[in-house]
């Protein structure tokens, strides 16, 4: 066994290790409401739900292993005090006897608990005042047999030098056994919903509670340390047979206890007998009883607190299959499979019946929990946020750094192997949540869910965005480095989900995505619902970003757009909009704002991508202002395209866009296989072919140029604003490449066409969009129409 002092040193060393972290979980406290949860409900509204949840697996864990170490411990001494050695599983019978009359409380009602736990308190309270009384007592003959022999300064000597009992004793060995006795004194995190007001009644509890508890253990092995040898036969024979020899403190009362020491028989004594406090106290069946209550009390508050650790994790739905066992019944929502839950875990540990190798576990998974409150009250200070403002006097950020360092240097030396599984699992648990993200399934507590906790997660990941983002100022931009980032004017992202699917599959992971909405003056309500197209984002995976803006018109709105979204390098560059499919239904100032985005695109430095599919962009069968998180259409953009190809008909150079948009999206996983053919235009003499590049020499010229002041309203065409003279005109070319297109483009996953723009003065937008509809009309392929901003985008020739 240990000496007093190093005795004292465990006791000091697992009380610093629970004050810091309860002057940690005071300052959490103190900073916000705190609810039901316990120190993973702290730690999650610190650091954040996935890494709370992570440690509140954990914690409830160790708190349902707790119970049975507690009421194997209570099988023990209740066995011992039998005097006979009891029968192969008598042990695990008892406790499993009892670990079912807790559940029964459990089950029947918190009020018995607290009231059971009033007089367990003042039964302990009186047991170790009569201990107190006991080691006052004058010693006689048959006590000293036993080992006691009053308060002596040698045998406190004797006792201060270490003797190891076997050769698996160590310090950190019995500070493994010790440190879980300290894990209760952190409770009152546990009932936190039941305190009237938490931010004062946990400091306070808390550190009073490890303060009277630390100068119990101290005093208690202070005085059994002064009073009782290690090691008495209990045989009066042993009296009187001193031979001068003998050296030890029980020899100048006339007894040697050599013989058994020597053989290893001695039965009584600190190292040898558990009941050593009851043979002091004066009245042994009261310490007993003090030693039942703390046992009960404390395997009754495991009891309760694992079950709302586990309704807590419900409540944020982290993990799909605790979710069953925090359902709450009654006005207070008591997780009655939870009690259940935590009653199969305590019996399936109390069939192993080793104390020792159970305490140790709980060590291991406590001090665990414990660094994690600690980091995430340093994490919080780290993360300097405005809402992070504890009012406890006490609170120390170093102190809290350090109180987590010391808990992992701990958590290795008692046992490194279990350590590192304790670390495992939870970046196990991490992974899991963090990929999930809370919130994904439903919950019984699903009322009761809100996510979004403010954590200081939150807090660093906005400043070092922030410090990334401004470093970027200082890059200069490179053709090796050239991204598309995509300005989407989607209007309500669920109204052109084909779109959103489009630019997602380009952008995705590795550049930028607004999606844009331009709300029209007369219809402010359309901008209150920018949380619900947000969500809608989410559930279908895009990454992108929603930005909304009201003006008069879509041009104006478009050119608001371009302008002011984005920020510094993570600014838009290019501008993808839908093929306007109905414009021959719409009024001419209509068409010609359209046309005008893409003349004020090329303006701001934009380049310009506009994708018509056969069925159109917006799904049918929904309403305009109807946003459904739970009916996602499914969208050309998210199957699988085989081995059909990505025709690309690069008719002018404009930079290199139009080769690169469909190189980044047969780069996804979706569009992997899809080989790619490259059509360009070349006089007849030059015309060559090959397998992936094809020269066509009859794709020669853009839209034709026309003059909308010559037109006539009277002329019957497409949208009423075009001369027969000017369709005839055009008509034959047009017809000419939309056979092509037919020809060689039939059966292609996507067509993707140089889209010339000339002189907005030069071309009616109506007699454009005449070009573009007879182009792209009737075909059974999507067509991308881009048209870069003439700067260099591809690599062939660059340094």
């Amino acid at each position: 066994m240990p000496t007093a002092g190093l005795t004292w040193l465990i006791i000091l060393l697992s009380a610093s290790v629970t004050a810091i972290t309860g002057m940690s979980i005071s300052a959490i406290s103190t900073n916000s409401k705190v609810k039901a949860g316990s120190k993973s409900f702290l730690i999650s509204r610190s650091l954040g739900p996935e890494l709370g949840g992570s440690i509140g697996i954990i914690f409830a864990f160790a708190s349902s292993v707790a119970v049975a170490m507690h009421t194997v411990g209570f099988a023990e001494t209740l066995l011992d005090l039998q005097q006979s050695l009891y029968p192969e599983n008598e042990l695990q019978v008892v406790g499993m006897v009892i670990v079912t009359i807790l559940l029964g409380v459990a089950l029947a009602s918190v009020e018995w608990e607290s009231k059971a736990q009033i007089i367990f308190f003042f039964l302990i309270l009186l047991s170790f005042i009569n201990y107190l009384l006991g080691t006052l007592l004058p010693t006689n003959p048959s006590r000293q047999a036993t080992g006691f022999f009053g308060y002596q300064g040698s045998i406190l000597l004797e006792n201060m030098v270490p003797q190891w009992c076997g050769p698996e004793g160590s310090f950190f060995g019995m500070f493994s056994i010790f440190f879980s006795s300290a894990t209760g004194l952190l409770t009152g995190t546990n009932i936190s919903e039941d305190l009237k007001d938490p931010a004062t009644a946990i400091p306070k509890g808390t550190l009073l509670a490890i303060m009277w508890t630390t100068l119990s253990y101290l005093g208690i092995s202070a005085t059994i340390g002064s009073c009782m040898i290690r090691d008495a036969s209990g045989n009066m024979t042993d009296m009187g047979v001193w031979n001068g020899s003998c050296l030890r403190p029980e020899c100048q009362y006339g007894w040697d206890f050599s013989s058994c020491r020597e053989r290893g028989s001695c039965l009584y004594g600190l190292s040898n007998h558990y009941q050593a406090m009851s043979m002091v106290s004066a009245f042994s069946p009261l310490t007993s009883a003090g030693v039942f209550c703390a046992a009960l009390s404390s395997a009754l508050s495991c009891f309760v607190s694992a079950p709302k650790v586990f309704q807590w994790l419900c409540q944020d739905k982290l993990y799909p299959v605790i979710g069953f066992f925090g359902k709450g019944y009654g006005k207070k929502h008591e997780p009655l499979r939870g009690y259940l839950f935590t009653f199969l875990i305590a019996v399936g540990f109390i069939l192993t019946g080793d104390l020792n190798t159970i305490a140790a576990i709980i060590s291991n998974f406590y001090l665990c929990s414990y660094a994690l409150v600690n980091f995430g009250c340093f994490h919080a200070f780290l993360s300097q946020s405005p809402g992070w403002r504890p009012s406890f006097c006490w609170y120390s950020p170093w102190l809290s750094l350090l109180g987590s360092l010391l808990c992992l240097l701990i958590m290795f030396l008692l046992n490194w192997w279990a350590a590192l599984i304790a670390v495992l699992l939870i970046l196990l648990l991490l992974f899991y949540a963090f990929h999930k993200k809370p919130g994904d399934k439903p919950c019984f507590l699903s009322f009761l869910t809100n996510v979004n906790r403010g954590s200081s997660v939150q807090v660093g990941t906005y400043r070092m965005a922030l410090s990334y983002l401004v470093s970027l100022t200082n890059v200069q931009d490179h053709v090796k480095n050239f991204r598309p980032q995509c300005l989407v004017l989607t209007g309500p992202p669920s109204q052109r989900p084909a779109l959103v699917d489009f630019v997602g599959a380009l952008t995705k992971k590795m550049s930028l995505m607004i999606c844009g909405n331009v709300v029209l003056v007369s219809e402010p309500q359309a901008i209150q619902e920018s949380e619900n197209h947000v969500n809608w984002l989410n559930v279908r995976k895009i990454r992108s970003f929603y930005t909304v803006i009201s003006a008069p018109r879509l041009r104006s709105g478009a050119q608001s757009l371009m302008q002011v979204a984005g920020l510094g390098q993570l600014k838009p560059n290019l501008l993808v909009l839908g093929y306007k499919q109905n414009w021959q239904e719409v009024q001419i100032s209509a068409v010609e704002d359209y046309v005008g985005i893409l003349h004020d695109a090329l303006d701001y430095n934009y380049g310009v991508c506009i994708l018509r599919m056969p069925g159109g962009l917006s799904p049918a069968t929904q309403h305009q202002a109807q946003v459904s998180l739970h009916r996602q259409p499914q969208t050309l953009f998210q199957s699988r395209q085989g081995w059909r190809t990505v025709d690309v008909y690069w008719l002018s150079d404009d930079g290199g866009l139009t080769m690169l948009i469909p190189y980044l999206l047969t780069h996804t996983q979706k569009w992997a296989r899809c080989p790619v053919r490259v059509f360009v235009s070349s006089p007849r003499e030059h015309q060559k072919a090959f397998e992936d590049l094809v020269a066509l020499h009859w794709l020669q010229k853009p839209p034709p140029k026309g003059n909308l002041e010559s037109t006539s309203l009277n002329t019957p065409a497409p949208s009423g604003y075009i001369s027969e003279q000017d369709l005839q005109a055009n008509q034959k070319q047009v017809y000419r490449n939309r056979a092509i297109l037919r020809q060689y483009s039939q059966d292609a996953a996507l067509i993707v066409m140089s889209l010339p723009l000339i002189p907005r003065s030069a071309c009616p937008g109506a007699l454009y969009m005449t070009w573009l509809e007879m182009l792209s009309r009737g075909l059974t392929s999507p067509i991308a129409f881009i048209h870069g901003k003439q700067q260099d985008l591809l690599t062939t020739y660059c340094q």
